[in-house]
């Protein structure tokens, strides 16, 4: 299981319980899918599910560069993620969202090259990722609130 590491001072905002930070942390950290939400240059939104994987508190996912989610990333820096935690059979998931800024990485940046050699960008490089031409890797700051819904409350 990965580890966030999410700041102490991050809040975490709820409408229907008071989940703890280590509970939001250990669920982003079981989990592997979000729904990525982006916006061009010109302000229109694009969502995406994406595979992502944690290392310090960040997100990283692996993306082409022409993609919608590449170009519009390099044209706003702003996003939103999703992430969807299912814990029963039936019924809606929980859910845990927030903004966050995203920068993209050549393969060859030595950010990236440090990960790859610990190992630490597997979830998201092991299939071949990175031998496409155009690969880049994105790495995504969650800021300081969180939102949850369902996270925390009992089955």
């Amino acid at each position: 299981m990965a580890t966030t590491a999410f700041p102490q001072s991050a809040a975490i905002l709820s409408s229907n319980a008071h989940p703890t930070l280590a509970l939001v942390e250990r669920a982003i950290g079981r989990r592997s899918f979000c729904v990525l939400g982006t916006a061009s240059a010109a302000g229109r939104p694009h969502a995406a599910g994406v595979i992502y994987t944690t290392v310090d508190g960040d997100l990283w996912v692996s993306v082409d560069r022409p993609s919608r989610k590449g170009r519009n990333i390099a044209a706003n820096r702003f996003v939103h993620v999703q992430i969807p935690v299912r814990r029963g059979p039936v019924g809606p998931p929980s859910s845990i969202q927030f903004a966050a800024t995203a920068e993209l990485f050549r393969p060859e940046d030595p950010t990236v090259q440090a990960l790859l050699a610990a190992n630490r960008l597997k979830t998201v490089t092991g299939h071949g990722e990175l031998e496409r031409p155009d690969a880049v890797l994105v790495r995504i700051r969650p800021d300081r609130v969180m939102h949850t819904y369902g996270l925390g409350l009992s089955l």
